[in-house]
């Protein structure tokens, strides 16, 4: 029987998980890695290729104490360190230790032909920080409190904002911020608030966006936004407090393992057991959230850590050996010639780009100036191309474009870059791009071939495959003779004869209508917030991104509530930007709270509240395949279904936000002009009738013969 199967489901059930958890044993000092397991960064698929498991480089002063996502070493702690009371009744932590692993091990694979990802080599190892660049206000043999050292950690690696929720276990980091003179701290009304403003940061700036809660409900509120990050590849670096070290494990007072609870949907975590490991985690964390495939990490600190008094060793090298050498390095010049002579030799090839061309927007625009190729867009990767280029075919997949579905049902070659054929893309999967050939070029491997196998593959960053190709392109000049004009005809076709359009209702305002006017009085240049629904599909239709990181939205996850703290975290990161959250009532009203942080820190934060009184997109699935039966999707008040419930404008007022209520289509301009020109923030409700349809759709697990293009929700179905 396991030494612990006995305790199971018992009062001290967490105690025996935390205790099993401390006993698994590291690698041996001289093979000290960070391992990164088989299988993908999909937890649902049981074995995870991109977690990560770390234990300190050997070059470590202290001896290990840091619990990382899945092993902890407790071989070298003295006992007085240790973290728990002793239990006669239990076997001692001497005996020895279990080696547990979570996954089965994951060998560098070997490069064979030209579709194989690119021959790995080992990458030059992270940056360590550079004492002289930074200027502490500390003596350097200057004791200071764990907490201290945490916030000049954060400075050192160029924070100047986070979005941090304080509590019991999270004070001492909080008093040690109000110490910085270079870190602010924007405060949430509520952590969920929190990590999606840091979303939003991190997805305006393309930089780590930083959040802080205290330990229990307060780690758990950041739950949906580090799943968020995590499917969207979102680069955030989340901190929390945790109990004192001895309560470990006790169900002590706000006490949740959040390691343990957010294993799945971090790209890494720790927990911290030595203070002196503060520099090395830190830097370890910016690291990873950046690097590769961007996502999540989180620092999880016991409160006694942060109290207590050392003096930071900040040279500490970052060696992450077992993580760095799987990182894919520049793609070979073979491979590359491949893809251009496929190119050539096509008829009808189109681009398929997703948020991994976010960072290679210049280099994406020079190969279609190259090749002229069409260029359809994912949801994620609105605006690395600009929508109003002649070649763009805007989004495809289920509410995509008419013409840009068809390019890709119709085309001989599909270059897919930095996307990951997500359902909501692909539909059926056997009939996406049947006729093409398929080249994917992906930094994460776990990616290539998951949901659709390519013909051609490269694991690389995209930029440098943009960059080499380009090269080629340009060297080979007029040889190619590259003319895919009559099939941009074809295309041009599709595009009159099924132009994105909406119906009318009267005088009522189409919500297509005021989008739109909002693109011609921003001229497509604000930074666009969403929530989730139809208000965010048609927000990726009718507004006309022009560049990269103006588009802020929960693609993967499809987080009701995003929008508004999305939009405050742009803010801060662009604040001399025109930030816009377009919401819908049921999303807006989920983190309504951020009102308030919006107006204390007077961020210019405008809220075109799209308002239909339900769920728009329930609403319309309902309409489309439930017979329009109404299964608590109306938002309203059912005794007073013709008042607007609950009145928005109240809620702006009461937290002193300038509010508007706008309900015929004559006066929209108008309205949305006084909002745009009122400083500061601003909210405008614009009642629009839910009987609209998103257009064009293909219904889930559908082919593009299935689209639908007309109809709405005063016809039967």
């Amino acid at each position: 029987m396991d030494r612990d199967t006995k305790f199971k489901g018992g009062p001290n059930s967490r105690l025996v998980t935390i205790r099993r958890l401390l006993s698994v044993a590291l690698p041996p000092p001289e093979s000290h890695q960070l391992h990164e397991n088989n299988g993908g960064r999909r937890s649902r698929q049981l074995l995870r290729q991109n977690r990560t498991t770390s234990s300190p480089p050997p070059s470590s002063s202290s001896s290990s104490s840091s619990v990382s996502s899945t092993s902890l070493s407790l071989l070298h702690l003295p006992h007085k360190s240790f973290p728990f009371p002793s239990r006669p009744a239990r076997p001692s932590f001497s005996s020895p230790p279990l080696r547990i692993s979570s996954s089965l091990p994951n060998p560098v694979p070997k490069a064979s032909s030209a579709s194989a990802a690119a021959t790995v080599t080992a990458p030059p190892p992270p940056p360590s920080p550079s004492p002289e660049a930074f200027a502490s206000r500390f003596a350097p043999d200057e004791p200071r409190k764990g907490s201290d050292v945490l916030v000049e950690a954060l400075e050192r690696q160029g924070v100047t904002n986070v979005f941090a929720y304080p509590g019991g276990a999270s004070m001492e980091i909080h008093q040690a911020l109000t110490r910085s003179s270079v870190i602010k701290n924007v405060l949430p009304r509520h952590e969920q608030g929190g990590i999606f403003a840091a979303e939003g940061y991190a997805r305006a700036s393309g930089l780590p966006g930083v959040c802080i809660a205290t330990s229990g409900p307060g780690a758990t509120n950041l739950v949906s936004g580090l799943a968020d990050a995590m499917l969207d590849s979102i680069p955030i670096v989340a901190i929390t407090g945790q109990v004192p070290r001895r309560m470990i494990g006790t169900d002590a007072f706000q006490e949740t393992p959040i390691v343990e609870v957010t294993r799945s949907i971090t790209k890494h975590n720790y927990l911290v057991l030595d203070v002196e490991d503060i520099p090395r985690v830190v830097s370890e964390a910016f690291y990873l959230a950046t690097s590769g495939r961007p996502g999540p990490v989180l620092i999880d600190i016991p409160k006694d850590i942060q109290q207590q008094l050392a003096v930071p060793n900040w040279d500490m090298s970052v060696r992450l050996l077992g993580y760095t050498s799987r990182l894919p390095t520049p793609p070979q010049e073979a491979h590359l010639e491949q893809i251009v002579r496929l190119i050539a030799e096509s008829k009808k090839p189109v681009l398929y780009v997703g948020g991994g061309c976010l960072n290679s927007s210049e280099e994406l625009i020079r190969f279609v100036e190259l090749t002229g190729i069409p260029v359809a867009s994912t949801l994620m990767g609105l605006g690395s191309f600009p929508c109003t280029d002649d070649l763009s075919l805007h989004m495809l997949g289920m509410h995509g474009t008419v013409c840009a579905n068809y390019a890709v049902d119709k085309s001989d070659l599909l270059l897919a870059f930095g996307v990951r054929f997500d359902d909501r893309v692909t539909g059926k999967l056997e009939a996406f791009a049947s006729r093409a050939k398929i080249v994917h070029i992906d930094i994460d491997s776990a990616e290539i071939g998951k949901n659709k196998q390519p013909h051609v593959s490269v694991c690389g960053d995209v930029k440098l495959a943009l960059q080499g190709m380009n090269r080629l392109l340009e060297g080979k000049g007029s040889k190619l003779k590259l003319d895919f004009s009559a099939w941009r005809g074809e295309l041009d076709e599709q595009k009159q004869k099924y132009p994105l359009s909406f119906k009318t209702f009267g005088d009522a305002i189409p919500p297509q209508y005021a989008i739109q006017i909002l693109d011609e009085l921003t001229d497509g240049n604000a930074i666009i917030s969403t929530g989730v629904g139809q208000h965010q599909m048609w927000a990726a239709q009718f507004y006309k991104y022009r560049r990269p990181r103006q588009w802020l939205t929960s693609g993967g996850l499809g987080a009701m509530g995003f929008g508004l703290p999305a939009a405050i975290g742009a803010a801060v990161a662009k604040p001399d930007a025109v930030v816009v959250d377009i919401d819908g009532d049921g999303s807006f009203i989920m983190n309504i709270q951020e009102l308030a942080t919006i107006r204390v820190e007077n961020l210019p934060v405008k809220i075109l509240l799209l308002n239909n009184q339900h769920l728009g997109m329930v609403v319309q699935w309902e309409d489309r395949f439930y017979k329009a039966n109404r299964a608590h999707t109306y938002l309203g008040d059912p005794s007073r279904e013709s008042e607007i419930f609950p009145d928005m404008l109240k809620f702006a007022e009461a937290c002193g936000i300038p509010a508007a209520r706008v309900t015929k289509k004559a006066d929209v301009r108008a309205a949305i002009q006084k909002m745009l020109e009122t400083p500061g923030p601003y909210l405008l409700d614009v009642i629009v009738p839910h009987q609209e349809h998103v257009l064009p759709m293909i219904p889930s697990g559908g082919a593009f013969k299935d689209v639908i293009v007309e109809g709405d929700g005063r016809s039967v179905y």
